[in-house]
Formats: C-alpha cells, sequence, structure tokens
C-alpha cells in the first residue's frame, strides 16, 4: 500500500458523490463525455482573494497563463488578476483575445524575431533573457517604429531552497546572469526603450514558508543592488511566484499568510531606489491547480499475479504529472477517489492504470481505494495546473479529453 497527497480541502469534506461547483461529478461525465477536465470558477476566485487578503497593497498579481491556457478558464481569471505572463506568440493571442489592453509581460529563451515583433507591436513588457535578444527586441521595435517595452529578466545568484524547480543560482538558459543585468539595462535605456523594470524568479513550488520568505527578502535586496548599479528606477521588480501546493503524502500548504506578512516588513526597508517602484508576484500554479479534477472512466477491473487494475479511459497522454512523469524524481501518488464513494472506507490496495500501451501509464500506484466496478468514475484531484497542455497528447492517437469551467 502506497500513500497518496491530500485531497484539497474544498473536496476532502465530501461524502458520497463527488461535486464540483455543485455539480455531480459523474452526471459531468455523463453529459460531455470522459475523460474530462473540470475547472471550479469559484475556487479559483476564492484563491485570488486569498491571496489579495495576505498580501501587501504594493504587491500586483499576475497569472501565469502556461499553467492553463484554456480560453473559458482565461476569461474569468484575466478580470481578477492585475498583468497576464505569457511564454509564446500563442500565448499573447490568447491572452490579447480575452483582455484586449491587458498589462502582458512576454517570458521565456528562444523567443523568435517573429514573437518579439508581434509582443512590441501589442505593447507588452518582453522579460530579456540574454544581451543578445536585447539588441534583437530593439532592433525589431526600429523597424516597426515602436518604442519597446522592456524588462531585463534577472538570473539571480540565489535559488529558492526546497523548491520543485530551481531557477536561480547556477548556469541558465533563463535570465541574464545578474553580475551582467546592470549593464544590459544601461544599454536598453540609452537605445530609447522604455525600461519596465525587473523579472527576478527563483524558484518554483515551493511548500516551505522559511524559505520563500528569506528569498524574497533576498530578490529585493537584489533588484536595489542591480538598480543601483544601472542608475535607473525600476518602474516594477517582479518578484516571481514559486508558491507551492500539496500533491503529495506529508506536504502541507504553504501559509501565505505569513509569506505576506514578511513581504510587508521586507517591503517597508526596502532599499530606496525601489521606493517608487510597484511590484508583482506571478502565479499560475497555485491559483488554478486544486480548482481542477481529472474525471476518467473505469473500462476494466482486473486481477493479474495478486494485484488489482483499475483500468480506465484516460492516462498520461492527458495528466502526465499525475502519472509521475512530468518532472518528479520519485514517483509519488496524487490524491485520487472513487467519484460516486467520496469518504467510503477503502478495502484494498489497487492501481490505477491508464488505456496507453506503456507500463508508465500508471495514475495511481498500489494506494487504498474502495471496491471499484466498471463504468464508475475515478477523479484525479489537483488536476487545475499542467494538465491537458503539458501533456502528450497526441500519443498514441486517442481523442483529446473535454475542459469545462462551471
Amino acid at each position: 500500500m502506497k500513500p497518496m497527497g491530500p485531497i484539497p480541502p474544498a473536496f476532502a469534506a465530501q461524502r458520497g458523490a463527488l461535486t464540483i461547483g455543485g455539480h455531480d461529478a459523474t452526471a459531468l461525465v455523463a453529459a460531455h463525455g470522459s475523460p474530462l477536465f473540470v475547472y471550479d470558477a469559484a475556487l479559483i476566485a476564492a484563491q485570488v482573494a486569498r491571496f489579495r487578503t495576505a498580501m501587501p497593497a504594493e504587491i500586483d498579481l499576475h497569472y501565469a497563463i502556461k499553467a492553463n491556457p484554456l480560453p473559458a478558464l482565461l476569461e474569468r481569471i484575466a478580470l481578477l488578476v492585475d498583468g497576464l505572463d505569457i511564454a509564446s506568440a500563442g500565448e499573447l493571442a490568447r491572452a490579447l483575445a480575452v483582455k484586449p489592453g491587458a498589462a502582458i509581460s512576454f517570458a521565456g529563451p528562444g523567443k523568435r524575431d517573429d514573437e518579439l515583433a508581434a509582443a512590441i507591436a501589442a505593447g507588452a513588457t518582453i522579460n530579456l533573457e540574454s544581451a543578445g535578444e536585447a539588441r534583437r527586441a530593439l532592433a525589431s521595435g526600429e523597424r516597426l517604429g515602436v518604442v519597446p517595452r522592456l524588462a531585463v529578466r534577472v538570473n539571480p545568484d540565489l535559488e529558492l531552497r526546497g523548491s520543485g524547480m530551481k531557477m536561480g543560482g547556477r548556469a541558465s538558459p533563463f535570465g541574464i546572469d545578474a553580475e551582467h543585468a546592470a549593464s544590459v539595462v544601461r544599454e536598453v535605456i540609452a537605445a530609447g526603450a522604455d525600461w519596465r523594470g525587473f523579472h527576478i524568479f527563483a524558484g518554483s513550488q515551493a511548500l516551505d514558508v522559511a524559505a520563500v520568505i528569506e528569498t524574497q527578502a533576498a530578490t529585493l535586496a537584489l533588484a536595489a543592488r542591480l538598480a543601483e548599479d544601472a542608475g535607473a528606477v525600476p518602474p516594477l521588480v517582479n518578484l516571481g511566484g514559486g508558491f507551492g501546493v500539496p500533491y503529495f503524502a506529508g506536504d502541507v500548504a504553504l501559509d501565505v499568510a505569513a509569506v505576506g506578512a514578511a513581504l510587508g516588513e521586507a517591503l517597508a526597508v526596502r532599499g530606496e531606489v525601489l521606493r517608487d517602484s510597484r511590484f508583482a508576484i506571478e502565479l499560475g500554479r497555485w491559483l488554478v491547480a486544486e480548482a481542477g479534477v481529472y474525471l476518467t472512466r473505469v473500462v476494466d477491473v482486473k486481477q493479474s499475479r495478486g494485484e488489482t487494475f483499475v483500468v480506465v479511459d484516460g492516462g498520461l497522454h492527458h495528466q502526465l504529472a499525475a502519472s509521475g512523469n512530468f518532472g518528479t524524481v520519485v514517483r509519488r501518488n496524487y490524491p485520487l477517489a472513487v467519484a460516486a464513494r467520496m469518504g467510503t472506507a477503502a478495502e484494498g490496495a489497487m492501481s490505477v492504470v491508464g488505456c496507453l500501451c506503456t507500463p508508465l501509464d500508471r495514475l495511481g500506484d498500489r494506494i487504498a481505494l474502495p471496491p471499484v466496478a466498471v463504468g464508475q468514475v475515478i477523479a484525479i484531484f489537483l488536476a487545475g495546473a499542467y494538465g491537458a497542455t503539458a501533456s502528450p497528447a497526441a500519443f498514441l492517437g486517442h481523442p483529446a479529453p473535454a475542459e469545462i469551467v462551471v
């Protein structure tokens, strides 16, 4: 028997039939088909409200579209946040479609010239990843006759301790090394660009509140030092994000109230060069992960050499992260449940496997579940971020899942 992660609080207390946004999960599958991603808009709004309550007034909230770019979801969340962060021309188009005139920032290495041009023409801020990209962006703005909005993404000389993905403190394709950032700032200002500030992102998926607090304080100090070196006040300092969610057994939710209180204290004593700057935190996963549930119907229950396998019509081609093949070193179980039997005592260990012809397609490894029958629906929680668009949907030619917002 292997443990599962904690079911998100909004669903953990339910008994009997699982409901999502007030809708019966099994009925949703009957109406929309299986497999199905369901996103609860009210839970996302509550998470945004929780952030606003916890954070100082100087902090803007940006949504990282890569976490979940579904247009119906993006339409809702764009109304609640202060900016949209993109990583491609495709995401730029989605951002402009749901909120024309939105504050948009564009990060990521390897931006093509056509992407730079589209972002500059749209008035988006480009977070520069290298001195070469700075020069290409300046040239693109000159060709277009548009003053480009440019920020410098910094590869910081620090990392976020305990983060699932470290983005600083080492050689990296992301950002300009801290020791060279000020010179690039001076270059873009001298060229006549509209310098928009710094983007400093040290890591992601962090649950250690002390590490997040420490990193944010160090990030503010770094931004002040770089601004002084550059001789320019940054209009905005994007502090990155990194807020984690509890996916696995033993994980504890991040105390965002403690993070916000400490950040308020750090802002109160920030360097004078940052006195007139705005600040932003960029979040994706933390805003949407717990609001999503992946529903997949059981097509077979089989025994093999003493083990029980629950075979479903979904799999890693839709929900790669739950299979343990997306950024994790050791495979651990996401929280799962039988949708019609929430709160029912487990009666044995079984593995939930997908429909793909690979042993990697295992959504639950020897987990405790109540008895399962063909036709029932399995719910995989924490499916709101990095699900459908972060999975190999074309693998083996199975159809794409449906996605709905309720």
